[in-house]
């Protein structure tokens, strides 16, 4: 089945933007120096105020889109439509749960960020009810295809979820928006579609999958049948995923799975948030920091247990032991030394060890990184990482380098 032309609601500067015509002024903005005033004034003179705004804003996102995508130059964006949509290196790990040769549809696609990963596991139906984002998607889809040699079909509709048929879908994964009342929420009950309709789709097809923010309220009863698995990217919490059916692997549990961008190595800590982590009363040898899923997920205390580490602060994001411990939900630091909490003594600290670049990363209410850094100068060919903390009785501030350790699967 071929895609369907998306034409009937598009303005006809987006039909102009995604044509052939539009390619060489892409090309022109997306080689030009720095100065926007000059490339508007050149742009103008051939094409016309809307047509001006569109290249130049599709450039601008496919530069900030290098964040997300390795290759987005020939890609189509959306300012919120790039926001929100799943960086590659996430969208390819989730894709490999779902079922491939078997159609999966995924609903509130967006731009396509996850749909393009899906669609190199087999037949894809992306789905959306804005006509633009459909547009690109169908076009990034495309370009995927292109870049994958993929077979398999590829399609986008625009639909609202709530009229849709899943009779064909052998799963499916939503997107909700979670701005639907102008500003961003957590509560899944003000996402649209919300609830109701996402107990419909599980009832048509149960092999379903809901991306929802890090900070998001599940109900009971979706926490209990579904794996809930929030999942990071290089420190940063990206998303917490709802699986349901056959996708979830850990059905009622709780999962935090830490990704790389260079690294194939795939970590994942399951657990259930009732285990308790025990705190320091000093710190010791080593300092971990708890990377940012384990946090969202509340599986800190199922990680020390892992590796009897004990926690300096109240939250659990630091730990500390006395040995290396090799894992990738850790960041370890080796500790120089651990003071009190006091501006005057550790600038002179940072002066007798000769640091002159400082990292600062803190828990809790303690002044500015930013700020403080500048209030701590100091010069030196040396470079340390301070950690600030709250033990049970005083504010910690703990000197320490990174060290690196090969790390465990």
């Amino acid at each position: 089945m071929g895609p369907p032309a998306i034409t009937a609601e598009i303005p006809s500067d987006y039909r102009w933007l995604t044509s052939a015509a539009a390619q060489p002024w892409l090309l022109l903005a997306a080689n030009a120096a720095d100065d926007v005033l000059l490339l508007t004034r050149r742009l103008r003179e051939h094409l016309s105020l809307q047509q001006t705004h569109l290249v130049l804003e599709q450039v601008d996102l496919r530069r900030r889109a290098k964040a997300k995508f390795t290759t987005p130059e020939g890609l189509f964006f959306t300012r919120v439509g790039l926001e929100q949509a799943t960086d590659e290196v996430v969208a390819r790990y989730k894709a490999e749960r779902f079922p491939r040769d078997r159609p999966v549809f995924d609903l509130c696609c967006g731009i396509g960020g996850d749909a393009m990963a899906l669609a190199t596991r087999g037949a894809t139906i992306g789905v959306d009810r804005d006509p633009i984002a459909a547009l690109f998607a169908r076009l990034n889809l495309q370009q995927t295809r292109l870049a994958n040699s993929a077979r398999a079909a590829a399609e986008v509709r625009v639909a609202a979820v709530e009229e849709l048929e899943l009779s064909e879908a052998a799963a499916w994964h939503l997107d909700p928006d979670r701005r639907a009342t102008g500003s961003r929420v957590t509560r899944v009950e003000r996402y649209e579609p919300g609830p109701e309709v996402v107990e419909r789709l599980l009832r048509a097809c149960p092999a379903g999958a809901i991306k929802l923010a890090p900070a998001a309220e599940l109900s009971r009863e979706w926490s209990t049948a579904a794996e809930s698995e929030w999942i990071s990217r290089d420190g940063e919490c990206k998303q917490l995923v709802a699986w349901f059916g056959s996708l979830a692997r850990e059905p009622g549990r709780r999962c935090a799975t830490i990704l790389r961008n260079h690294s194939p190595t795939v970590r994942t800590v399951v657990g259930r948030e009732e285990i308790d982590f025990v705190s320091a009363r000093q710190v010791d040898r080593f300092v971990y920091e708890v990377d940012a899923a384990v946090l969202a997920a509340r599986l800190t205390g199922q990680l020390a247990a892992e590796h009897g580490l004990l926690a300096i602060d109240p939250h659990g994001g630091y730990l500390t032991g006395p040995d290396v411990v090799q894992d990738a939900a850790l960041t370890p630091f080796e500790v120089l030394e651990t003071l009190a909490f006091d501006r005057k003594r550790l600038k002179g600290a940072l002066a007798a060890r000769g640091i002159g670049r400082l990292e600062i990363k803190k828990r809790g209410h303690f002044p500015d990184p930013a700020v403080l850094r500048r209030e701590l100068a100091t010069a030196g060919p040396e470079s340390a990482t301070l950690l600030l903390a709250q033990l049970e009785t005083s504010s910690a501030a703990i000197l320490a380098r990174r060290i690196v350790v090969p790390q465990s699967t």
